[in-house]
């Protein structure tokens, strides 16, 4: 059994420790201009007005750290994405994830980011990790590392216990990243395509807590793509994976299902001492109903 690590978070001043022992972290998944035509449309006219709205529904969820992507065609993606970063720590000190394939665009907005940022994300692949892994060591951040590689995204526990073992040794020895910092994605799969990829997941989050101890997070959303009732089927499977070991996931803060399975599960856990959190919640969602009533 290897040691259990914290992974700490900074934004402007605001910390954030993701860990096996702590509530479980959850990334707002929002600020990501996918599927989004209109935000993309605006982000290409230089609108950025619609962030201050996902920030806000996004904290107001419970995010603990909020993920930014600046993924648009026919932009300038580094100097998009450091605007967006600029501008969403101005309106909160929660940390940022950090999230482009596009090396320049991390670069651009490690540069500007004030506080201590995770990044999303490399793969077991040697030129992704020779790209992106000096800058995590560089403006001193964690990274998100997926066990996949050029050949295939690897459908058995055993080929994903071997990249994850990988990419801790590469970072860690070559690049004198520290294990807490890596944050490892066991690849949650669509159970519309195959309903038994979630036991491999599950599976390998238990390994992976048990024989290196890092911390995990993924898109959590993944799990249930092309599925009806997509919300129930996140709000039962996020909790099962916490039991296995996930202590983050990159997810739809704004859905009040979701968020409080999370929440509950942290209380079963005893990651919420005396379920604390989870009664001061309560009593604040009391508060502003009764406040809505009375208005």
């Amino acid at each position: 059994m290897s040691d259990l690590l914290e992974t700490h978070l900074r934004g402007t001043s605001g910390e954030v420790v993701m860990g096996h022992g702590h509530r479980f972290c959850i990334i707002g998944e929002r600020i990501n201009p996918t599927g989004r035509r209109i935000f993309q449309e605006q982000l290409r006219a230089g609108d950025l007005s619609a962030i201050e709205r996902d920030v806000k529904a996004q904290v107001e969820g419970g995010a603990d750290v909020l993920d930014v992507n600046m993924g648009v065609p026919l932009t300038d993606e580094p100097e998009l994405l450091a605007k967006a970063i600029q501008m969403v720590q101005s309106l909160t000190d929660k940390p940022i994830c950090i999230d482009s394939s596009v090396v320049e665009a991390l670069e651009a907005g490690l540069s500007v980011y004030q506080g201590r940022a995770l990044v999303n994300s490399i793969t077991a692949e040697d030129d992704r990790m020779a790209a992106i892994l000096p800058l995590v060591k560089k403006y001193d951040a964690a990274i998100i590392a997926l066990p996949n590689d050029h050949d295939e995204i690897p459908m058995e526990a055993d080929k994903r216990l071997v990249l994850t073992e990988k990419i801790i040794r590469v970072a860690t020895e070559e690049y004198g990243i520290a294990k807490a910092d890596i944050v490892i994605d066991p690849l949650a799969m669509p159970i519309g395509a195959d309903t038994g990829t979630s036991l491999v997941t599950f599976e390998v989050m238990r390994r992976i807590r048990d024989d290196f101890g890092v911390n995990m997070t993924c898109g959590a959303s993944n799990v249930s793509f092309g599925m009806p009732a997509r919300h129930t089927l996140n709000a039962v499977w996020l909790p099962m994976a916490m039991a296995s070991g996930l202590t983050s996931a990159i997810m739809d803060a704004r859905t009040p299902q979701i968020v409080e399975a999370v929440k509950g599960a942290d209380v079963f856990l005893g990651h919420d001492d005396w379920g604390m959190a989870w009664i001061s919640a309560h009593r604040a969602k009391q508060a502003a109903e009764a406040a809505a009533a009375t208005a």
